[in-house]
């Protein structure tokens, strides 16, 4: 196991491990990219990610972070993918106890085997959103995503792209799986969850994402998250 201070702004640029990793983001907020996915890891959450996945790290808010290297040989666990967890109190107490007890031995082993048997995945890590290919939307996607308040409805947006709203209708939903409220929805939350994890406010959030009460902002954020906003927000020095 390894514990370590993180400054804002640290990156590490692409690389994997032999082993599989739990990054455990104690205090810390990072954003672990793999390939053309990124997750967000804030505090009391972590990431499992298996041995030889290429990823790299980039730290949002500064604190300190863990990564536990798990044995493939003795693991029972056969995520393909990475996966998001969250660090309940006892799977925090035998990470602690592992970190405190480094040398090899039979109890060592028992907590090993307890921690791996006890972690369970959850959502609100990752949340993906699809990009489309077709110019037109991609136009209006991209937008959105650098500006995710822009309230514009498919309208106002067919007169910015050429379209008519029927057809950017049937294409968002053949690209992206999605009606255009819910795309815009899931990029206004994907947002969020940046901006909540370098630590804005909920109230200045939901400002920057589009919302003009906080109430209404927190409803939408638990309904794709699953979670409220103040989950997010990074942990007060000494929590």
């Amino acid at each position: 196991m390894t514990r370590a201070q993180v400054d804002q702004g640290t990156r590490l640029a692409y690389h994997r491990h032999p082993h599989h990793l739990i990054v455990w983001a104690t205090s810390a907020t990072v954003t672990v990219r793999t390939g053309i996915r990124d997750w967000l890891v804030p505090p009391a959450h972590a990431l499992w990610l298996p041995a030889g996945t290429p990823h790299a790290v980039d730290v949002l808010h500064p604190g300190t972070s863990c990564t536990v290297a798990v044995d493939t040989v003795r693991c029972p666990i056969t995520w393909a993918e990475p996966v998001g967890i969250v660090i309940t109190p006892l799977v925090r107490e035998l990470i602690v106890h592992l970190d405190r007890n480094p040398h090899p031995g039979s109890t060592r082993t028992d907590v090993e085997a307890l921690l791996l048997d006890l972690l369970e995945p959850t959502a609100g890590t990752h949340l993906h959103v699809p990009l489309p290919t077709d110019p037109r939307i991609r136009t209006i996607a991209d937008a959105l995503i650098a500006n995710p308040a822009d309230r514009r409805d498919l309208a106002a947006w067919g007169h910015e792209v050429g379209a008519g709203v029927r057809t950017l209708t049937r294409l968002f939903s053949k690209e992206t799986g999605m009606t255009f409220a819910r795309w815009r929805t899931h990029a206004r939350m994907r947002a969020a969850l940046t901006h909540l994890a370098r630590g804005a406010s909920v109230g200045a959030t939901a400002r920057a994402v589009g919302y003009r009460k906080p109430g209404a902002f927190s409803d939408a954020f638990a309904r794709v998250t699953g979670r409220t906003p103040s989950a997010w927000l990074p942990l007060e020095p000494g929590n």
